[in-house]
């Protein structure tokens, strides 16, 4: 071990040599230092390639080198001329392909395609990439036949989409593009199918639609509806479980190492199953499991070669249950190992390529060099080929050249590149010169050297003093100072070194004194309209320029001239209620920041004098100092602040450790309100900050400025770490775990946990691991649940922590292995039974006993129940058990893992009992003296039956008031008629069932018997749909709807009609043949009085005249007639009616009668005397005058005087006079008789 107490003085250097790590060069491709390095393919796209064919190929291929490579192609193992085709574009500068399809086949462009990229120092190649066309392609022509079965049965509805590129996505909807419900009766295989365990009459639809979705192509092809029919008439009966998919008892499945494992089991019966999984011999993985498809499918991610196994999945319902094995092989594509690293070699050393893979079955290794396969390659003696390693001997320059790795088998293939290259160069310092690196004191500072140096590597480091802090120096040549300080700051010097020179590098370190908040914002209480001024005094580097931020509610500041922002304070003008919050500055460099925060409280005056009152707080401490300064402990001295007129109760002083959790302040210890210093207990390897704060009655006061920094030096480790615990989470596993250590707790940099660990009670050393950062370790390969000590020990560059305590732990448990024997059940009673048991060895258990599980099963029924005896016990009671029953159970050891194997079963069976009540107890066909009982015997008889006692009473509410009488019956009998009871009165029956072992509980059922109408009071009148009575109370009553059954209280709601007092009522609107029952009370809210009448609404012998057809057709004619006179004389009475009346005139050429517009033709009109208007169309009469008293026409001088007719065309034309007078015209009147039907027309 190197001693930690040496430090860097003036004048003395440090000499590091580096290991030889050629393998991890990388050749600079810079331009200005003209390195030539082989071709490196960075680029490319994935070996399988599937386009979208209404989108460009793009084949990418980019690759590195010096000079910059060129670059071909072949395509199916010939050459590919690039240039030929107008459609193919290779990018310049590089060899990405870009195919124009628009207007040509794509499928001409189907193939093998393999990129190569040269230069003068040699030749790399891609990967064999497949371009294939995505296709979707539509389903075949078919017609689905409806598919009629019974319900019950199993049912697979076929999908078996068109093949595509890649394969479609498989969905069921129905003509709405619902997606069909899926649960644990139905469900989607990973074929596609559509299963149904058992099909019931809501699975009838004629839309079961099979979709394909292409993901390519974003497309979506369908599958003729399937129409499926559920008969109920002979339906399947309840059966077993059995595998619909996979079939038979056992089948295949292969999986890929690193792929995703699904295993799908769908199984039929009624009731529906349901499916569990579990792997014999093992576990399935946690972390890596899941299940979908309601348990149907499970999902192994991430296969391994431990998953390769016997997978069974068990479906099971209540008549039994059914197994599947599924045989997982696991195989595996070729994976790496150890890929081949590029080599930068000098001239006459050796180098060598490693390519290492594996996989299952293992691949086979072909080597090539520069695409060319090794042994056609032109032959070089410095070469050698072993299987996975090539040897390259004292290698001369030019002979540069990229070999190709190619690992495969059955599963694919791997294809690495990997250059030599032979180089002659002085060595190279990367790194910027005179860089300046700036860091905060306490802070980690990397100084960086990258450098391209062949052989060997000397960084040399100079011309700076070092104070103790830990070091490294990383491979890459990076030197990291881990906690940097001012003395730490100057100059830095690297050196590369190889025989054909040196290079060095000068870099600056400055460390920088930390940004802090020396008088921090305090809170305030500012009455409305006033000015809040908060102070923020920061001290910073000088050489570092601070920005002052201020935040409101750690947002912007509003913009308001109101807020005037100086170099160390906040003003807030003119408060406002809106100003009210938290105000927050941050002073930032570019290196670090620090910020502080204090509230605002905006109040009026009165509250204002109040909150004065309520803020009297003491002032913070003042004047911090720190003396008697020691390794674990320092003396902290203050100066109280002012006391505001209460007296400090106490003082709190708080800590900062700027090393581990800068910005948090904890808690440290607390001293009298009487005490200025106090003696304050530390711990190493943390750099204090302290402050105090003083308390009184009203509250703590704000904090003191911070302390002068402290920094305790590093120790060893004081404490261990707490709550070491030892468990096994898989067989052969121990997982030792720990809470870590805090950093403060860690008393030095390099933490790290010691774990050791041996069997118990065996002569055997202990095995030991150290960990950093981690809180657990988990132990291989340890035996099934076996006691182990273990302890966890803290230790650090310094040393180690002090002798842990050994704690005892347990390795993983596994299944138990055996099943308790010598089973034996003692019967007590008809529902308890003992059972008893010979213990299972604990070596057998293979973990912590947890006690035995016994499943008991009512065998008839299929009823389960599982009890768990907690402990190792050999007996325990079975309670609750169905009297006449047959049982049969086994036993099963529990551990924290799982179950056993169960013991033989056991059968048993439970002596008679006394019976369950009567399923049901009912009262029917009441009458005055008698009531019918019926009921149905226990479902649960718990032994023969023996028969059944009645118990009878009349009663009054709930008190009894007549004698019981008793009844006894045989099993068989299940209705009795009980006579000689007494009219309108309530009895109650108790029926209880009978057994050997006694009675069981009784049923209970009230019924009235008949109402005595004999007695009834009421005159009562039945009819057709109405009854009639005389009485002096209110009426309610209820319909049955049987008129051979009394009516049954309760069965329906009670109509009511009040009677204001009449001597008789009459209820309307019942129906023929129902039976009514009326009670009535002398108020609404009072009991209604015993039934009155019961019986039932007979129909009426007599002849309802209204129902008879003659007599409808005599009123609607009737009522025809007086329409048609309604319409006429409203036709009459309205002002501008018009009457043709032309062709009349022109058959009787009446000189008289003249038109009054002779220029155009027309007729004139006439009018009414109310305006004597002509009305256009009509005329007047031959006299041509109208008087006032004729202009009323009536009907009934039409209807008695028969002058009234209809002309031929339908007009009526009436005479104005209610005299028997002709007009001159009078003998040519038509001869057609008046009409209704004639009237009508003319109005048409």
């Amino acid at each position: 071990n190197m001693d930690r107490k040496w430090k860097w003085v003036p004048g003395i250097m440090l000499l590091m040599l580096l290991s030889h790590m050629t393998s991890a060069l990388e050749v600079p491709l810079d331009r200005k230092y003209f390195l030539p390095q082989p071709p490196t393919i960075i680029l490319q796209s994935p070996k399988d390639y599937i386009f979208d064919p209404r989108e460009n190929i793009v084949i990418y291929c980019e690759a590195k080198g010096k000079p910059q490579p060129s670059f071909s192609w072949t395509r199916n193992g010939t050459h590919f001329d690039v240039e030929e085709d107008s459609k193919v574009l290779m990018k310049p500068g590089s060899g990405t392909l870009v195919i124009d399809i628009s207007g040509e086949k794509a499928e001409a462009y189907e193939g093998t395609y393999q990129c190569t990229a040269h230069n003068d120092h040699g030749t790399a190649v891609s990967n064999n990439i497949v371009i294939r066309q995505s296709r979707s392609p539509l389903w075949s022509k078919e017609r689905n036949e409806a598919i009629v079965v019974q319900m019950g049965v199993s049912l697979v509805l076929q999908c078996r989409p068109p093949a595509g590129l890649p394969p479609p996505v498989i969905f069921w909807m129905d003509n709405n593009f619902q997606k069909l419900p899926l649960d644990k009766r139905v469900s989607q295989a990973l074929n596609g199918d559509l299963y149904f365990s058992n099909v019931l009459p809501e699975d009838s639809r004629n839309d079961y639609i099979c979709y394909a979705r292409f993901p390519h192509t974003q497309t979506i092809q369908q599958k003729q509806p399937i129409s499926v029919t559920v008969l109920d008439n002979r339906p399947e009966g309840e059966r077993r479980p059995g595998f619909m998919l996979p079939f038979g008892a056992t089948s295949t499945k292969m999986v890929l190492k690193g792929e995703t494992l699904e295993l799908e089991c769908i199984a039929d019966g009624l009731p529906t199953p349901d499916i569990s999984w579990e792997k014999d011999g093992g576990e399935l993985p946690s972390g890596r499991i899941s299940f979908h498809n309601f348990q149907k499918k499970l999902k192994i991610s991430e296969v391994n070669e431990a998953d390769a196994g016997n997978y069974r999945c068990t479906a099971i319902n209540s008549l039994g249950d059914a197994h599947h094995i599924i045989k997982v092989t696991v195989k595996a594509a070729p994976f790496w190992v150890s890929a081949p690293r590029n080599l930068i070699l000098a001239p006459n050393e050796t180098g060598i390529l490693t390519c290492r893979v594996s996989g299952e079955p293992k691949p086979k290794i072909a080597w090539f060099v520069n695409g060319v396969a090794i042994e056609n390659a032109p032959e070089d003696h410095t070469r050698k080929v072993e299987d996975d390693t090539v040897i390259l001997s004292n290698v001369q320059s030019g002979s540069s050249a990229v070999y190709q790795c190619n690992a495969s088998n059955e599963f694919g293939y791997l294809l690495a590149n990997a250059f030599v290259s032979v180089l002659a160069e002085p060595p190279r310092v990367l790194t910027p010169p005179n860089q300046v690196y700036q860091v905060i004191t306490n802070s980690p500072a990397l100084l960086h050297c990258a450098s391209f140096v062949l052989l060997k590597r000397t960084i040399l480091c100079k011309d700076f003093n070092y104070n103790g802090d830990p070091y490294v120096i990383h491979e890459n040549g990076t030197l990291e100072i881990h906690v940097a300080q001012p003395i730490n700051s100057g100059k830095y010097t690297c050196i590369a070194t190889n025989h054909l020179g040196i290079k060095e590098n000068h870099v600056f370190l400055e460390v920088k004194e930390p940004t802090r908040i020396l008088k921090q914002p305090e809170y305030k209480v500012v009455q409305r309209g006033m000015s809040a001024v908060f102070e923020c005094k920061v001290k910073h580097d000088i050489s570092l320029s601070p920005t002052m931020t201020w935040l409101k509610d750690n947002g912007e500041l509003p913009d308001d001239e109101r807020f005037e922002v100086d170099t160390d304070s906040l003003t807030i003008k003119d408060v406002t209620d809106e100003d009210e919050g938290r105000y927050t500055c941050i002073m930032n460099t570019t290196l670090d920041q620090d910020s502080a925060s204090a509230m605002l409280t905006v109040v009026g005056t009165l509250h204002f004098q109040f909150s004065i009152y309520q803020s009297c707080r003491p002032g913070p401490p003042t004047d911090l100092e720190l003396t008697d300064q020691t390794e674990r402990s320092v003396r902290l001295t203050w100066t109280p602040g002012d006391e505001h007129n209460s007296p400090t109760q106490k003082f709190l002083i708080q800590y900062e450790d700027l090393l581990h959790q800068p910005g948090v302040w904890t808690n440290l210890t607390e001293v009298a309100g009487s005490s200025t210093t106090a003696q304050l207990d530390l711990s190493p390897y943390v750099y204090y900050s302290f402050r105090v704060l003083a308390l009184n009655h009203v509250g703590y006061s704000e904090p003191s400025q911070s302390s002068k920094q402290y920094r305790t030096n590093p120790a060893a480790p004081d404490v261990n770490p707490s709550d070491v615990k030892g468990v096994g989470l898989e067989p052969g596993n121990l997982v030792i775990s720990w809470t870590p250590l805090t950093g403060f707790q860690s008393n030095g940099p390099g933490l790290e946990y010691k774990v050791q660990w041996r069997r118990k009670d065996v002569e055997e050393n202990w095995s030991s691991a150290t960990v950093a950062n981690l809180s657990h370790f988990v132990v291989s390969g340890t035996p099934v649940f076996e006691p182990f000590e273990i302890t966890v020990q803290a230790l650090n560059n310094y040393g180690n922590g002090p002798d842990p305590e050994v704690k005892i732990g347990y390795s993983g448990e596994d299944m138990p292995l055996s099943a308790p024997e010598s089973v034996e059940v003692n019967v007590h009673n008809s529902t308890l039974a003992e059972v008893k048991w010979e213990r299972v060895s604990l070596s057998s258990v293979r973990g912590k006993l947890q006690g035995y599980k016994v499943l008991t099963c009512l065998c008839l029924r299929f009823v389960y129940i599982f009890l768990t005896f907690s402990g190792n016990h050999s007996e325990g009671q079975l309670p609750d058990l169905q009297p006449y029953s047959v049982y049969s159970l086994f036993i099963r050891v529990l551990n924290n893992k799982g179950e056993g194997p169960p013991s033989p079963t056991k059968t048993f069976e439970t002596p008679e009992g006394v019976p369950g009540k009567p399923s049901f107890l009912e009262v029917t066909n009441p009458s005055l003296e008698s009531l019918t009982l019926e009921w149905g015997p226990p479902i649960n008889k718990n032994g023969h039956l023996a028969g059944y006692t009645l118990k009878y009473q009349q009663v009054n509410g709930t008190n009894e008031v007549g004698p019981i009488k008793v009844m006894t019956f045989l099993p068989n009998e299940t209705t009795i008629t009980i006579g000689n009871l007494n009219a309108s009165m309530l009895y109650k029956f108790d029926l209880s069932a009978m057994t050997i072992k006694g009675s069981g509980p009784i049923i209970t059922k009230e019924a009235f018997t008949a109402m005595d109408t004999i007695k009834s009071k009421l005159n009562i009148i039945t009819n057709h749909n109405l009854l009639k009575y005389i009485f002096h109370s209110n009426v309610s009553w209820i319909f049955n709807s049987s008129p051979s059954t009394a009516p049954i209280l309760g069965k329906e709601d009670w109509k009511k009609e009040l009677v204001n007092g009449s001597h008789s009522h009459i209820i309307k609107g019942l129906k023929p043949g129902l039976t009514y029952r009326v009670v009535h009370s002398h108020h609404l809210s009072s009991p209604p009085s015993p039934s009155l009448f019961s019986g039932p609404a007979v129909a009426n012998r007599q002849v309802d005249i209204a129902t008879q057809g003659w007599f409808i057709g005599l009123m609607c004619a009737i009522a025809l007639l007086i329409l048609v006179l309604l319409i006429v004389c409203f036709i009459k009475r309205n002002k501008g009616g018009k009457y043709p009346v032309k062709e009349k005139e022109d058959a009787h050429q009446d000189p008289e009668i003249q038109p009054m517009k002779e220029d155009d033709g027309t007729f004139g009109e006439y009018s009414d005397t109310e305006d004597h208007k002509p009305l256009k169309g009509s005329r007047t009469p031959s006299n041509g005058t109208v008087r006032r008293d004729e202009s009323d026409d009536s009907l009934v001088d039409y209807g008695e005087g028969g002058d009234g007719q209809f002309n031929e065309d339908g007009s009526f034309i009436g005479q104005y006079s209610g005299k028997k007078e002709k007009d001159t015209h009078e003998g040519n009147e038509s001869s057609e008789a008046p009409s209704p039907v004639n009237a009508m027309n003319s109005f048409v």
